[in-house]
């Protein structure tokens, strides 16, 4: 059985202009990195805007002709240091077994003005970054909106309603998930009513990958 306790999940924000090049460290930490804007190569593998890469530990990381702003997850050792000395959005310490192997899942969610998603919950915890639009989360008694740039935490054990602004809205997400759930949903509905219910989010999907610890 994986057990999380010990390691913490964590958002972070990289600025890097044209031409710049950085290698992070040989520390076996799994990175995502997601382009959101501009573009890089990451060993030598190219990526545009709105695409993802997962890695662990070495890598080497340049950004082209018109820089890029990368946002990067990791999944660490609780309270590690962070290397750059980037932007850190927000970090949440994880605990407890999750299953016998996992997978991180990074995807974009994606809804159509005054679209929602009903109260609902995940098998996993995750990290959610707003690109686009606006949202308001309504989890745990509380309730927050976000503009882009927004980060917020899911425990996925506690159940989430999500209401989307007047306009086209779209999150960025990165969770950890039993490994069986590989090219499967997630999302469990806590009202059977909703289950059936047309579903106005879209999604897609940029990795979906086993992992170690």
């Amino acid at each position: 059985m994986v057990n999380l306790d010990g390691f913490e999940l964590r958002l972070l924000e990289d600025n890097i202009a044209a031409g710049e090049a950085f290698a992070f460290p040989a520390d076996n930490i799994n990175r995502v990195l997601y382009v959101a804007h501009g573009g890089i190569a990451i060993d030598g593998q190219e990526l545009g805007e709105d695409q993802a890469w997962l890695g662990r530990g070495t890598a080497r990381v340049l950004a082209g002709s018109s820089g890029a702003a990368l946002w990067r997850w990791e999944l660490a050792p609780a309270g590690s240091a962070v290397f750059r000395g980037s932007g850190l959005k927000l970090r949440r310490r994880l605990d407890g077994p999750i299953a016998d192997s996992i997978l991180v899942r990074c995807d974009s969610v994606a809804f159509p003005p005054n679209g929602c998603a009903y109260l609902h919950t995940h098998q996993g915890p995750g990290i959610r970054c707003l690109i686009e639009g606006g949202i308001r989360v309504d989890t745990a008694g509380e309730s927050r909106s976000y503009a882009p740039g927004g980060a917020w935490f899911e425990s996925g054990t506690e159940p989430v309603f999500a209401q989307a602004a007047d306009r086209a809205t779209r999150f960025v997400r990165v969770m950890v998930l039993p490994g069986h759930l590989v090219g499967r949903s997630s999302i469990g509905y806590v009202n059977d009513a909703d289950r059936e219910k047309p579903k106005s989010q879209r999604y897609k999907v940029y990795l979906d990958a086993p992992i170690d610890v």
